[in-house]
């Protein structure tokens, strides 16, 4: 029996409260996340360390986070939703407590640390827990709700500290989080209801060490790029030998698999739609954040903006991308996929395309309108790719699904990060060394850098080209190709997803009935 069972408590059309409460924990926790873009020059001065000591407030957040998420999947079928809920809070709590107090730089990198550590938890438990509870006809709905909250957050962040930090130390960003996300937890253990039973289960520690060396090493590799330092050769030795410890990682997990115990189920992989947005996601999450991580350095280093006037001038962006989730959900509930993710696929690329013709001169108004479509655009794309490749998974394979889909998310940050940093300094120190002025090399420096984005988000074009209308979709279109040609045999692959999607939906037709039979009663 799967350990995480269908609950029949849901009425169509009406977002379960669980759901809500998880939402709103996690809105807490990524607004903490954001918080602390700005405060890098307070860290510096206040703890004497360069700028590079003081990113790792940021690059060991994304390491615990990929090193964390891989073992969600097994957390999350072991307990249940109010004890990861409690769990997940209370080391966020525990975090945020040690970083406001914190003495050194140190202590202050361990409570982030701590931080993300609950935060790797709130988002697989949220979309697990949406995947269990909502039926397949209002997810796109729902999950346009998560999004309105998700989005919404990142948009604030910067301009929050941006404020917080003009009323005094960097300590209040901590403070302010605190009473809020414990009054969130109180709040929620109070109403949070368990959607899933729990299942004892043993865990392969080789499994877990391999994830943590593989991905915080591909993480870490990756944010080495990004440094002044030179030190190439080291950050590929790292990257290089992260990819080879995941390697040892994935067939590890193919022989647990014979015996039924994967730390991470990789079976996932062979359910096409979820792979195909997998895909999309990452490319996507990667264009995003290198944007996110060239702006500020555009506004606030060349032209001169103060952190809370650039944060500002991204919140039109990103709340637009919040507010239209709910439109967006509901419009992938009625006409599917396809007239929302291609569309914002290719104005994604033509927003980064936009963003290649920077310079000292360009509006501010310009910047804003192009980081709006951006946004708008991939809010576009987001909610249906998770809701379609979520829905393309058997119901036992939610939180694997989730937890790789965020393990990915954190690398593809790491990535992004270094990968437009990196083409930006190399280019920007090539034309200085050839007598260019330092200001004009760095502005050629970012539009290679917007232009290797754009370039990339080309491979989200050609992906959303072959996602299906609908989860329901999947099989059908597998099952056309195999007829186009030729092929009589069965794909095993593909009469999996079939299956599996369609014992989901017998599940959900079971639970409906079931509501409707009490009702009546």
């Amino acid at each position: 029996m799967s350990a995480i069972q269908e609950r029949p408590a849901v009425r169509a059309g009406r977002t379960p409260t669980v759901v809500r409460l998880l939402v709103l924990a996690t809105f807490v926790v990524i607004l903490n996340e954001t918080i602390m873009i700005n405060a890098i020059p307070r860290l510096m001065e206040s703890f004497r360390v360069t700028e590079q000591s003081a990113q790792w407030v940021s690059t060991a957040f994304m390491l615990t986070m990929a090193v964390v998420i891989p073992v969600t999947g097994w957390f999350l079928q072991r307990v249940t939703t109010r004890g990861a809920y409690a769990i997940a809070m209370g080391v966020f709590l525990a975090g945020t407590l040690l970083s406001a107090v914190a003495p050194s730089f140190e202590v202050l990198l361990l409570g982030r640390i701590v931080q993300a550590a609950g935060t790797a938890v709130m988002m697989p438990l949220l979309m697990t827990s949406l995947m269990i509870v909502v039926p397949e006809q209002d997810r796109g709905r729902v999950m346009g709700d998560v999004t309105l909250a998700i989005s919404v957050a990142p948009a604030l962040g910067p301009a929050v500290s941006g404020l917080i930090l003009q009323l005094g130390s960097w300590r209040l960003l901590f403070v302010v989080v605190l009473p809020i996300a414990a009054l969130v937890t109180v709040f929620g253990l109070r109403h949070v209801e368990n959607v899933g039973d729990p299942q004892v289960s043993s865990i392969d520690w080789f499994s877990v060490g391999a994830a943590a060396l593989g991905f915080g090493g591909l993480v870490y590799g990756l944010s080495l790029f990004g440094d002044s330092d030179g030190r190439v050769g080291l950050s590929t030795g790292i990257v290089v030998a992260g990819a080879a410890t995941i390697a040892v990682f994935v067939f590890r997990q193919l022989a647990l698999q014979r015996r039924g115990v994967p730390l991470m189920d990789l079976r996932i992989l062979g359910h096409r739609t979820y792979t195909l947005s997998l895909i999309l996601m990452s490319v996507g999450f990667l264009a995003m954040l290198g944007s996110m991580i060239l702006l500020p350095l555009y506004l606030q280093n060349l032209r001169g903006l103060s952190p809370l006037e650039t944060g500002l001038l991204f919140m039109p962006g990103g709340l637009a991308m919040g507010l239209l989730g709910p439109s967006v959900g509901k419009l992938f509930d009625r006409f599917g996929s396809r007239p929302l993710v291609l569309p914002g696929s290719i104005a994604t690329l033509l927003a980064l395309v936009g963003f290649t013709q920077v310079s000292m001169t360009m509006p501010y108004w310009q910047v804003l309108a192009l980081h709006a479509l951006l946004m708008v655009s991939l809010a576009a794309t987001f909610t249906p790719v998770f809701t379609l490749g979520m829905g393309g998974l058997p119901p036992h394979l939610y939180s694997h699904g989730s937890s790789m889909l965020g393990t990915l998310q954190q690398v593809a940050a790491a990535f992004g990060t270094a990968l437009v940093v990196t083409v930006m300094s190399a280019r920007a120190g090539h034309l200085v060394a050839d007598g260019v002025a330092a200001v004009p090399a760095q502005v050629s420096g970012m539009r290679l850098a917007f232009g290797v984005a754009a370039v990339l988000a080309l491979v989200t074009v050609a992906v959303a080209a072959k996602l299906p209308q609908r989860v329901a979709d999947a099989g059908t279109e597998q099952h056309r190709r195999r007829h186009e040609h030729g092929g009589d045999a069965p794909d095993p692959a593909a009469a999996d997803e079939a299956g599996q999607t369609g014992e989901a939906d017998a599940q959900q037709h079971g639970a409906a009935a079931t509501v409707n039979s009490e009702a009546g009663a």
